[in-house]
């Protein structure tokens, strides 16, 4: 039986243990974390992340405990669309819906998947050493393990990347991120299937159902103009559609998380000897495009396939990387420049940005679609 050890039991992780075991590897995985915890944060799941469950046979499963989504759309302060972005085209074309889901019921749903994997909780890495064609895991409780293959999923802070790799940067998007689930309010039913984002000055804020009753948000406000970590959302989005000032209200103080958003700037290699790098880990991006949790997902898919298919394991995260890296890396640098632009201060540049994303033909946005969307393998 060919072994491989997955370090980091997230949703990239979790994925390429499912696409490796039906491969015919035997799969252990390390994770951090003492325990899973239900989380207050939502996800989506585009059309090529639900092309990549289709193949793995967790597709329906998803469906059942996730809202489907069948427009993404930007709009203005007046609520007056900047971007109506139809998904229904793009649904026919490769034969799978975009949704949105809880975090924490998609990683249940891929554990269900997983019912045989070992997964060690609490076991955070310290360092590895690769050994004579072998690797060698060193944790801070004291263990250690040992594998021929090692799988770094363990996010932006990766341990595993900082083990084999010495000059990567993070980048500070300078925005602070909350998050929240709330019931829905009666003012949000008339958006039920649609993810809406609304861009004002120095601020953003997008929801989105999860459930047929459950609401999943997000806002974003400049680092710089943070008043603090506790800063009344309500006098944020004051200016913001009545419908958001109801989301808000709707959400308990205790059920919203606060994150800085960074990402990691694009780095040359993703492996070295007999690891390799997977999701954040080697191609942590912003979350403006809905991205960042999709590419780990087509990157276990891949991976776990360059493995079979390829004669060395050197081969296979050569091909791995020729195949995934040139999308993910653009993916990253579009993110990045769509976030400082919908994120401007000026009122200049906010008017300016508002008149040229109306004007921007829908074979723009449909282009930069199908690059996503589109699995060449």
């Amino acid at each position: 039986m060919k072994e491989i050890t997955i370090i980091g039991a997230g949703i990239g992780g979790l994925t390429a243990a499912i696409a490796l075991q039906k491969q015919g590897y035997e799969v252990e995985i390390f994770e951090q974390a003492a325990a899973f915890k239900k989380a207050g944060s939502g996800i989506n799941l585009a059309i090529n992340a639900m092309q990549i469950y289709q193949r793995l046979g967790v597709y329906e499963d998803i469906l059942a405990h996730s809202s489907y989504t069948h427009s993404m759309s930007v709009r203005d302060k007046s609520f007056d669309y900047l971007v109506k972005g139809d998904l229904t085209g793009f649904e026919k074309k490769y034969g799978a819906k975009t949704v949105a889901i809880h975090r924490a019921s998609l990683h249940e749903i891929l554990l269900n998947h997983l019912k045989d994997t070992p997964i060690h909780l609490d076991k955070k890495l310290q360092k590895l050493e690769q050994i004579n064609g072998t690797v060698k895991l060193h944790f801070e409780d004291g263990t250690e393990h040992i594998s021929p293959i090692v799988i770094g999923a363990d996010g932006i802070h990766s341990a595993v990347r900082t083990s084999i790799f010495d000059a990567t940067v993070l980048r500070d998007g300078n925005q602070i991120c909350w998050r929240g689930i709330c019931k829905a309010p009666e003012l949000a039913t008339a958006y039920k299937h649609e993810l809406n984002e609304i861009w004002g000055k120095g601020n953003r804020f997008g929801f989105v159902y999860i459930t047929d009753e459950d609401i999943y948000w997000y806002a974003l406000k400049n680092k710089d103009r943070l008043k603090g970590r506790d800063e009344n959302l309500l006098d944020v989005f004051s200016d913001y559609p009545a419908v958001v000032k109801a989301i808000i209200s709707s959400t308990g103080k205790e059920d919203i998380l606060y994150n800085e958003i960074w990402d990691l700037h694009p780095i040359h290699q993703w492996h070295k000897g007999n690891v390799c790098l997977l999701g954040d880990a080697a191609h942590a991006t912003t979350p403006n495009l809905g991205q960042g949790a999709v590419q780990a997902i087509e990157s276990a898919y891949v991976l776990s396939h360059c493995l079979e298919q390829e004669d060395s394991i050197e081969q296979a995260f050569n091909r791995f990387q020729e195949m995934r890296k040139t999308k993910a890396d653009h993916i990253t640098n579009t993110s990045w420049r769509l976030g400082k632009m919908a994120q401007s201060e000026s009122t200049i540049v906010c008017g300016l940005r508002n008149f040229m994303t109306r004007m921007t033909p829908a074979s723009v946005a449909n282009k930069m679609n199908e690059f996503i969307y589109r699995l060449d393998y």
